[in-house]
């Protein structure tokens, strides 16, 4: 298991705005959640119309082989797998008229679909 913790930016690490660490936090403890033991999982899977997707979801605690890093106290785990793909990508919030959610900015994208949920590399 990998930890660091980072509020700058590392090339392997997902990097987390200020506003989306703490909407996170702030899901994670309605939910009942330790949010020192906790995080939040961004991982990759095979699915969408240009052939990977994002995931995210709360897990109560890492697997041993995950890499984990803390941003604005929000601590963030990812599979090895998945960091091969999203590493050096940054997990952004939006809150606006047209769109609200989490969104990933991911340098290592060569094409997305039209709806921006899938991506190839």
């Amino acid at each position: 298991m990998s930890t660091s913790t980072v509020d700058g930016g590392t090339e392997e690490a997902v990097e987390v705005t200020e506003q989306a660490a703490e909407k996170a936090l702030a899901l994670m403890e309605s939910e009942g959640m330790d949010t020192d033991v906790g995080g939040l999982r961004l991982f990759v899977q095979q699915g969408g119309c240009a052939g990977l997707s994002y995931g995210m979801r709360f897990d109560d605690k890492p697997e041993d082989d995950d890499t984990i890093t803390v941003h604005h106290g929000l601590r963030v785990f990812v599979d090895p797998a998945s960091l091969n793909y999203i590493g050096g990508s940054s997990l952004q919030y939006e809150d606006g008229l047209q769109a609200e959610g989490f969104h990933v900015e991911n340098p290592n994208v060569v094409s997305e679909c039209g709806c921006g949920e899938s991506f190839r590399t």
